[in-house]
């Protein structure tokens, strides 16, 4: 059931010093590291999660795991399993409530699957983890699983949820209540907003805002016969020269006029290098507003037979050609979230629905999972093809994809979903979304990204400079190593609430 997830150490701390523009960021953190690792000595720090892939938490953790081990503070990474799919849908459904969906009903057999299958978890950990080592539960699927060893062992913990809403719903009081015995006894909470804090863990809560990893595989720069190789090894451009690199052992998937999938270079070329480009980047996941940005962009196509629309021949030229890419992981891989496969029928049944002129003008793709570097090298040049991207997300914890898209210097429009906010500026970094479930307002947006050039430049240097300020993984890593020296110096909470059997 646990399975301790193994991380290629291949950039070191020194590599990324070497970057110029890195060097000041590397240094701050060298220098807090010498501060504070030797409060921790002695102890290692286990990273517990749900799945070892698909979702920022699982793109995160690596890097994470390596800079921390180098710089002195040995960190291990353990994923959680089950063979009761049932457990999935209720960690699905407790994420969905969070964000206020579904219905507000929790149920004594749904706490009783969930306690059951998180100390079974917890029994094979316990073999691994010393009494002395810090405990990092990510997010609500693990969280009992902390409670059950902090009775047993106490251990200091952490629990790091990175999902919240702004809101005080009957959907969200049932999960933060559902939670509440387990996350209650921790140490110390993180949380990515102030707004997520439930109340019974408010003077016991700090933020780290979540950060990318500049030299991964989705994130490093792509020099342009290097983007053109990873595009035809992912099948998602004709190779009309003989490229360096094989094909990878599996290709990007899109969606064919008769609602299959199949090999995107089977079908009519999508035109990445040659086209403006529109790109949404997501799980599979109804809160991230696949469906009201498909809609938007239709209409935005449709609104070039509007007589009474006063368009230069530049921007009409923009708007005839202009493509959009919605892109995912392929659901099946993705253990943690069930409801992804559904999700994508309802998205793929809705484009079988579509004009043919504009299924044309759209690719719906499935990216593979089986290798996380060629995925990642996927995503990254389907950002770095884009013209704009969008995250239509009605609720958003973070949404790493908007710090990539920002990072790379790609204009973005986002909704005013919480996490976006805490990234987005209005007008400075990018342009707000206001009703995510707008498709004649996802339009306008989209249209006045794509018409005003000059603007669209200037967002975009300042996007990437936003990043480079406050949302690299250096500065998420000297947050982590005050958060944890902290934790060493509190009492050790003795748990008040015992599991059932």
């Amino acid at each position: 059931m646990i399975q301790e997830i193994e991380v290629d150490m291949a950039w070191s701390l020194g590599d990324y010093d070497a970057i110029p523009h890195l060097t000041d960021a590397v240094r701050e953190l060298r220098v807090e590291a010498s501060m504070l690792v030797p409060t921790l000595k002695n102890r290692t720090v286990w990273m517990v999660n749900s799945t070892a892939k698909g979702g920022g938490v699982a793109e995160m953790l690596p890097r994470m795991v390596t800079l921390l081990t180098e710089l002195g503070l040995p960190t291990r990474w353990a994923v959680i399993g089950s063979d009761r799919p049932e457990f999935f849908r209720l960690t699905k459904k407790l994420h969905n409530l969070i964000h206020g969906v579904g219905e507000p009903e929790l149920s004594n057999e749904n706490r009783e699957l969930y306690e059951t299958i998180n100390r079974k978890n917890a029994e094979e950990l316990k073999a691994l983890i010393k009494p002395d080592d810090i405990l990092v539960i990510h997010d609500p699927q693990p969280l009992a699983l902390g409670a059950v060893l902090k009775q047993e062992l106490n251990l200091h913990t952490v629990w790091r949820c990175h999902i919240g809403l702004d809101e005080h719903l009957p959907t969200t009081r049932t999960a933060w209540s559902f939670l509440k015995p387990y996350a209650e006894v921790y140490d110390l909470a993180v949380f990515s907003a102030p707004e997520y804090i439930p109340d019974y863990l408010a003077g016991r809560a700090t933020i780290i805002h979540p950060g990318l990893d500049p030299h991964s595989h989705k994130n490093r720069e792509l020099s342009p016969h290097k983007l053109v190789g990873v595009l035809c090894n992912a099948g998602l451009q004709y190779e009309r020269h003989p490229v360096l690199t094989p094909r990878f052992r599996q290709v990007a998937q899109r969606l064919g006029p008769e609602g299959n999938f199949e090999p995107a270079t089977d079908q009519e070329e999508i035109g990445l290098l040659y086209r403006p480009i529109v790109t949404q980047v997501s799980r599979w996941d109804r809160l991230k507003g696949f469906q009201p940005l498909l809609e938007g962009f239709v209409k935005l196509k449709q609104s070039l037979d509007d007589s009474k629309r006063k368009l230069t021949a530049r921007h009409r030229r923009r708007l005839e050609v202009v493509h959009l890419v919605l892109a995912g992981p392929d659901p099946a891989s993705v253990q943690d979230d069930p409801e992804g496969q559904e999700i994508l029928k309802e998205l793929s049944d809705l484009y079988v629905r579509l004009a043919p002129e504009h299924q044309k003008e759209v690719a719906l793709l499935s990216l593979p999972m089986d290798s996380r570097k060629e995925n990642a090298l996927m995503v990254n040049a389907l950002q770095r093809c884009s013209t704009v991207i969008v995250q239509n997300s009605l609720q958003e914890g973070f949404g790493l994809t908007a710090t990539e898209s920002m990072w790379k210097g790609v204009p973005i429009v986002g909704t005013r979903a919480c996490g976006l906010r805490q990234q987005i500026r209005n007008g400075i970094d990018g342009i707000h979304i206001l009703n995510p479930n707008d498709s004649d307002e996802i339009a306008r947006r989209l249209n006045d990204i794509l018409e005003d050039v000059p603007k669209r430049d200037h967002m975009a240097r300042s996007a990437q400079q936003r990043v480079h300020d406050e949302f690299l993984i250096f500065t998420q890593i000297r947050q982590w190593l005050q958060t944890l020296s902290r934790c060493v110096s509190l009492p050790v909470r003795q748990s008040t609430h015992e599991p059932d059997d």
